[in-house]
C-alpha cells in the first residue's frame, strides 16, 4: 500500500511536501483550482526541486483550464525537474469550474485533452484542432533539456461516478478516487473502472487505484458526531459527497443502495438559486475544502463521514484501509484540514508501520 498527502496548491507548501517526504509517504498530490490557491505548476515546480523521491502531480487539473499542449508542456517540465516523479491527474473540473461559476467540462473533452498529451508524453506526432482549424502537434524540442518524455509520465483520470470511472477504465493508466472509503463505493468506482478496461480489451489489474480522502483519529466510537471531528473531515466528506451526487443526479439508482439517501442529501450544498447567477458560486465555494459551513454540519452524521473519511480509532481506520486495501485500491492519500505536520506526524506514526 502506497500513502500520499494532499495539499492545497500553495507556493509555500514545498517544505511540507518535503516533510511528508522525510515521512514516508510516497506521493504529492496538489489542487489545481486558481480561485482558491496558488498556479498549481509553480507549485509543482519547487516541490520538484526541493524534494529527491515522491511523486508529484496535480490533483487534479481539467481540460478547460489550459489549452492540451499546455498541459503536456507543464507535465514535462516537472519531469525534467523530476525525472520519472511526475503524474498527470486529470479530471473534469467539478471544484475549478463551480468556483467561478461555470461547468465541469464534458467527458469528450477529457479523453480528448488526455489522447492529446498522452501522445505528445510518448513523442508522437498528434492531431490538434482549435475551432475549425486542424493540424498535426510535436515537441519540437524534446532533446534539449528543458523538458523531459523520457522518463514516462502517467496519467491518472478522477472519478466520482460511473461513466468516468469506465473512460479511466479504457484510456487511463490509474485512477484518481474522491471520498471512496466504505467498501461499497469503492467496489462500486472499482467495478466500472474494471469494466471500462475490459471493453477496451485492457487488463484492469494494471490500472493503478488510488483515493483521496481525510483522516482523524478518535479515542472512542462515540466520539464521532463532535463539532471537532466535523471541522476536521466535515470539509472533505461535504465535497466528496456532493461530487458523488453530482454524477449520479439523472439516475441515482446507480449508486449503491447503502448509501444512496445520504449522498444524495448533499446534492444541493454548493447551490443557491435565489442568489443573483453572476456571484453566488462567490459565497458557496469560500473555504472550500478548508472549513466546514454551519449550514452542511446537520449533513454530518457518523455513516456519511465514515463513508467517505477515515475517521474512528485507530482500529477502525487500520480496518478501513485493510478493507480499501483488499478491494483493489493501491494508495490511500490524506488531505490535511488541521495543520499539515501534525496529520503527518499522527498518520506516519499510528497508520503507515502496519503496512511497512
Amino acid at each position: 500500500m502506497d500513502f500520499g498527502f494532499v495539499f492545497m496548491g500553495d507556493i509555500h507548501i514545498h517544505k511540507d511536501v518535503k516533510y511528508a517526504e522525510d515521512h514516508g509517504f510516497t506521493h504529492a498530490w496538489l489542487y489545481d483550482t486558481q480561485m482558491l490557491g496558488s498556479e498549481v505548476y509553480a507549485v509543482m515546480a519547487l516541490c520538484a526541486d526541493r524534494t529527491s523521491k515522491i511523486k508529484i502531480g496535480p490533483g487534479v487539473t481539467n481540460p478547460s483550464s489550459r489549452i492540451a499542449p499546455l498541459s503536456a508542456c507543464g507535465m514535462a517540465t516537472i519531469n525534467e525537474l523530476a525525472p520519472g516523479r511526475a503524474i498527470m491527474g486529470i479530471g473534469t473540473g467539478n471544484t475549478t469550474r463551480r468556483t467561478m461559476g461555470m461547468p465541469a467540462a464534458k467527458m469528450s473533452e477529457l479523453e480528448e485533452h488526455v489522447r492529446i498529451c498522452r501522445d505528445l508524453f510518448d513523442g508522437k506526432i498528434t492531431d490538434y484542432s482549435e475551432g475549425d482549424r486542424h493540424r498535426k502537434i510535436k515537441f519540437l524540442n524534446p532533446d534539449l533539456g528543458m523538458i523531459n518524455i523520457k522518463d514516462r509520465i502517467p496519467i491518472y483520470l478522477a472519478a466520482s461516478g460511473p461513466k468516468v470511472a469506465q473512460l479511466a477504465g479504457r484510456i487511463a493508466d490509474g485512477v484518481i478516487l474522491f471520498g471512496a472509503v466504505h467498501p461499497d463505493l469503492v467496489k462500486w468506482m472499482i467495478g466500472n473502472v474494471r469494466k471500462g478496461a475490459e471493453e477496451a480489451g485492457r487488463d484492469p489489474d494494471k490500472i493503478y487505484i488510488l483515493s483521496m480522502t481525510a483522516f482523524y483519529l478518535t479515542d472512542s466510537d462515540e466520539q464521532i458526531e463532535t463539532r471537532a471531528v466535523r471541522e476536521a473531515v466535515g470539509p472533505m466528506v461535504a465535497s466528496s459527497s456532493n461530487i458523488f451526487a453530482l454524477s449520479c443526479h439523472k439516475d441515482p439508482s446507480a449508486m449503491p443502495g447503502s448509501l444512496r439517501d445520504e449522498l444524495m442529501g448533499f446534492a444541493d450544498v454548493y447551490r443557491e438559486p435565489n442568489a443573483p447567477i453572476e456571484t453566488r458560486h462567490l459565497k458557496l465555494y469560500e473555504g472550500y475544502l478548508q472549513h466546514l459551513k454551519d449550514e452542511h454540519e446537520a449533513l454530518m452524521t457518523k455513516k456519511i463521514i465514515q463513508a467517505t473519511t477515515l475517521t474512528g480509532t485507530k482500529a477502525e481506520v487500520l480496518g478501513m484501509i485493510e478493507a480499501m486495501r483488499d478491494a483493489g485500491v493501491h494508495q490511500v492519500a490524506v488531505q490535511p484540514i488541521r495543520p499539515t505536520r501534525e496529520v503527518v506526524d499522527q498518520f506516519a506514526k499510528e497508520i503507515m508501520p502496519r503496512f511497512a
